[in-house]
C-alpha cells in the first residue's frame, strides 16, 4: 500500500486518475470492478491505510463516504476532493495538520485545477508573490530577491507562490517554496496570456516564453480580489510582484 490512494467514482475519470497516480505515486481505486461489495463500504474498510487520499467526485458523495469515520484532525488521513473536470482542488480533511493543503496544491499542479484552500491558518495570511525567474536559478538567489521585494514584511505573511506552468519544474524555486513550507500554485500560460496585467511588459520575457511578464499576472491570477502592492522588482535573474489580500474574515457578534 503507497501513502497516497487515489478514489475513482466512475470509469471516466481513468485518464485523470492515472495522471494523479504517476504524479503522485499513488494506489489507484476502481470500485466498479468489486461488484461484491458497495463502493461506500469498499472505501471505508480501505479508508485508514493510506495517509492521503484524492477522491475525483462530487463533495457530497465524499462526505456521505466520509461519514463517522473522523477521529483526530493529527491522525485522520487527508483528504482532497477533486471534480472530474479538474476545476476545483477542495481539501476536506486534515487539511492542515494532516498536509491535505500541501497535497491540494500538488493536485492542482498536476492538473491545473484551482486549490480551494479553506483553513484560517493559511487564510489569514495576506500576501501572495508571483515570482519569474531564468533558467537555473537558486534557491538562494531566488530568496534574496524575495526579502528585497518584501522590504519590511515578513514571509510568515506570505499565503502561496504563483508563477507560470514553464517554470513549475524550477529547481530553485522548489526548494525556496519547500525550505519555507510555501505552496506553489502554477499558472497555465494560457492564462496569464488571456490576463496580462503587466506594468511594464518585458520584451525578453516575450521573446522567450510568448508572454509579456509573469510576476506580475502570476500574482494577480491567484489573488483575485487582491492588490498589486508591490510591482515588478528585478534581481539578479528573478523576478518578484507582491499582491496584497485585504478581505478581512467577518466577526460575528
Amino acid at each position: 500500500m503507497k501513502p497516497v490512494a487515489i478514489w475513482l467514482t466512475r470509469s471516466d475519470a481513468l485518464p485523470l486518475g492515472h495522471r494523479l497516480s504517476t504524479g503522485l505515486d499513488a494506489d489507484v481505486y476502481q470500485p466498479w470492478l468489486h461488484a461484491d461489495e458497495s463502493p461506500r463500504e469498499h472505501f471505508r474498510r480501505h479508508f485508514r491505510l493510506h495517509r492521503q487520499w484524492v477522491m475525483v467526485s462530487a463533495s457530497g458523495i465524499a462526505v456521505r463516504y466520509l461519514d463517522g469515520l473522523p477521529q483526530n484532525k493529527y491522525e485522520d488521513p487527508a483528504v482532497v476532493v477533486l471534480d472530474e473536470a479538474a476545476r476545483f482542488a477542495i481539501p476536506l480533511l486534515s487539511g492542515h495538520e494532516g498536509g491535505a493543503n500541501a497535497l491540494a496544491y500538488a493536485v492542482a499542479r498536476l492538473t491545473g485545477a484551482s486549490p480551494a484552500v479553506t483553513t484560517a491558518t493559511e487564510a489569514l495570511k495576506p500576501l501572495t508573490l508571483g515570482i519569474g525567474c531564468r533558467r537555473g536559478k537558486s534557491a538562494e538567489a531566488i530568496e534574496q530577491a524575495v526579502v528585497h521585494a518584501l522590504g519590511n514584511r515578513s514571509l510568515t505573511e506570505v499565503r502561496e507562490i504563483a508563477t507560470i506552468d514553464l517554470k513549475a519544474d524550477e529547481v530553485g524555486l522548489l526548494a525556496f517554496c519547500m525550505h519555507h513550507q510555501l505552496p506553489l500554485r502554477v499558472i497555465a500560460r494560457v492564462d496569464v496570456v488571456a490576463r496580462a496585467w503587466v506594468g511594464h511588459p518585458s520584451d525578453w520575457v516575450q521573446q522567450q516564453i510568448g508572454v509579456d511578464g509573469v510576476c506580475e499576472p502570476c500574482a494577480l491570477i491567484a489573488s483575485p480580489r487582491g492588490q498589486l502592492i508591490v510591482p515588478k522588482t528585478a534581481l539578479d535573474g528573478v523576478t518578484v510582484a507582491i499582491v496584497e489580500d485585504h478581505m478581512q474574515p467577518i466577526e460575528h457578534t
